[in-house]
């Protein structure tokens, strides 16, 4: 019998709180308690540096990687599985929670605590328990800046200003004291209510644009918005307003935020992030779309803008362009293996 093809986990020392950090080193053990001593840990201290390690090891032969980080890392980890040229089909993906805004791996069913996590990989590995998830492209007009990919969200204005605070200097730190104080989304939360401030007096990097939605070639909305969110289906109870809708729907969605002034805006985020603004969309200046072909945001302009591309920054100009390039399958609990039906809510290109 050949050995078992082995599972390489890319963990970084950037993400994660204070606890996460100690998760690092049972993961081998306890993948071996469960007979499993194909599995190599793979350290590394940056994204760029996950990207690059993941894509020599896929290039090498490994099809089955597992990112052991929060959303900076597991995309990172997914852009090196891309860039070594073998199809995602080939490659199985997995989320080892051990950071912030890790919504992905909430959504699959992954635990926090590593015992219990490795388990549900041990019973993915064996029994093929995985979720199909497409893949989104960002690409940028005017730049020769190359293309971007996620799976979970991306945004622009506020939710495109957050990694500016949340990945600069000194990240490994304050991001563990922050997530260790106030949960595993503290340090978005804080990275928000700064970019929000920033907005709300005028700062440099908080300047309002004007913005054009264009939704599969047509033009849906031009005006000034506070904040542009990106999800490509239900991201679970921290992210809920693709409610219903799988990872692999074929589809993505817009939820934008009227810049109403910086006296409606902390209601408008207080609602958006606990997703009641869905009860009351026009109260709270939301517009909604259903993406099938491809998005555009264009700001108004000369000036260069930030996009959140899952939890790091691509900087854009003219044109942000998104659309489904490929899928990828995911590790997932065996309750969550089974994809989601779309609650079929939203109609194409219109405003809701």
């Amino acid at each position: 019998m050949s050995a078992p093809e082995s599972v390489q986990v890319i963990a970084t020392t950037i993400s994660g709180s204070l606890s996460d950090w100690a998760k690092v080193e049972k993961i081998v053990p306890l993948f071996r308690q469960h007979g499993h001593d194909e599995v190599e840990l793979q350290v590394v201290d940056s994204h760029p540096e996950a990207r690059e390690r993941t894509r020599d090891l896929v290039a090498a032969g490994c099809r089955r990687v597992i990112s052991a980080g929060g959303s900076g890392t597991f995309n990172s980890v997914l852009e090196g599985c891309i860039d070594s040229g073998v199809p995602l089909s080939q490659t199985t993906l997995g989320f080892l929670r051990k950071g912030s805004a890790d919504l992905i791996g909430k959504v699959l069913g992954m635990p926090d605590e590593i015992d219990a996590a490795i388990a549900v990989f041990v019973e993915s590995l064996e029994h093929e328990h995985t979720v199909g998830c497409d893949v989104i492209r960002v690409t940028t007009e005017r730049s020769d800046a190359p293309p971007r990919h996620f799976v979970g969200y991306s945004g622009a204005e506020i939710f495109g200003r957050v990694p500016h605070f949340t990945e600069n200097r000194f990240t490994k730190y304050y991001k563990g004291v922050l997530s260790q104080l106030f949960g595993d989304l503290g340090p978005f939360f804080v990275g928000a209510s700064l970019a929000a401030l920033e907005r709300a007096f005028h700062l440099p990097g908080g300047g309002r644009r004007q913005w054009s939605i264009t939704v599969d070639g047509d033009l849906c909305s031009t005006r000034s918005y506070s904040s542009i969110t990106i999800v490509n289906g239900d991201l679970g109870p921290n992210l809920p307003l693709a409610r219903g809708v799988s990872l692999d729907s074929g589809d993505f969605h817009v939820f934008a935020l009227r810049d109403l002034g910086a006296l409606r805006l902390p209601g408008q985020l207080k609602h958006g992030f606990d997703a009641t603004i869905l009860d009351d969309p026009d109260r709270w200046g939301l517009e909604h779309y259903r993406v099938r072909e491809s998005l555009s945001l264009s700001a108004a302009g000369d000036s260069p803008f930030p996009v959140n591309v899952d939890g790091s920054t691509l900087t854009c100009h003219g044109s942000a362009l998104f659309s489904i390039v490929d899928t990828i399958r995911l590790m997932a609990r065996a309750d969550r293996a089974e994809p989601v039906a779309s609650s079929g809510r939203v109609h194409d290109a219109t405003r809701i």
